[in-house]
């Protein structure tokens, strides 16, 4: 007598959860990706160093030829100081939150993408400020080529807006990747975009130093 087999049910698979969360959730869970982002930004932050160093020897060296006048450090200079230590403030804030593993919930995530909304605006504004500090002294009639202090001032602050351009333009690919329902957030992508800013905060105070005491 035969007997009929029938194949067996097929497994249900477990429910997906909602479009967006799940993939934020599965995303903030890969919280040791390669190194390689972060061994790239090291390698940038070394070529920065080295950069400076090299205009303060510069500096340094003309300044030793004599004909040397000091220029009065613009005020708003100090106000932006505040603005982009403020920022790095709110940058680690930010960084906390992801770092803590909680940015898979969605009230941690507001909260995460709003400090760095916070920071991107602090980021601006320190760079509109320096160009104000800029429009000032050319009220003054200092330019790039009136004299050698004004032209140091002029590279040493234009050459570190330009680096602060470049993590305004990292803020807003992390942005990107937390908000969008598709992309996969690395967290060493926000590790790398956090340490570069930080180092342009500590860059800038030493910045800020050598133009006080040899601008």
């Amino acid at each position: 007598m035969s007997t009929t087999t029938f194949p067996p049910a097929p497994a249900q698979a477990p429910p997906l959860p909602p479009e967006g969360n799940a993939i934020r959730v599965s995303v903030m869970a890969k919280s040791r990706p390669p190194d390689a982002s972060r061994s790239g930004i090291w390698v940038a932050i070394f070529a920065i160093t080295m950069s400076f160093a090299a205009f303060t020897s510069a500096l340094f060296v003309r300044q030793g030829s004599g004909d040397w006048t000091h220029l009065v450090v613009p005020p708003l200079l100090y106000v932006n100081t505040a603005v982009l230590l403020m920022s790095s403030f709110t940058l680690e804030m930010s960084h906390r939150v992801i770092a803590r593993g909680l940015a898979g919930e969605a009230s941690a995530l507001r909260s995460s993408l709003r400090w760095v909304f916070v920071t991107l605006a602090l980021g601006l504004t320190f760079v509109a400020g320096q160009y104000l500090a800029w429009r000032k002294l050319a009220a003054q009639g200092l330019y790039l080529a009136t004299n050698p202090n004004s032209s140091f001032f002029y590279v040493f602050t234009g050459m570190h807006a330009l680096h602060v351009l470049g993590g305004i333009t990292a803020l807003v690919y992390v942005i990107r990747r937390l908000t969008g329902s598709r992309d996969v957030f690395r967290r060493s992508t926000f590790d790398s975009t956090a340490i570069y800013w930080h180092f342009m905060g500590g860059l800038w105070l030493y910045l800020l130093f050598v133009i006080r005491m040899r601008l």
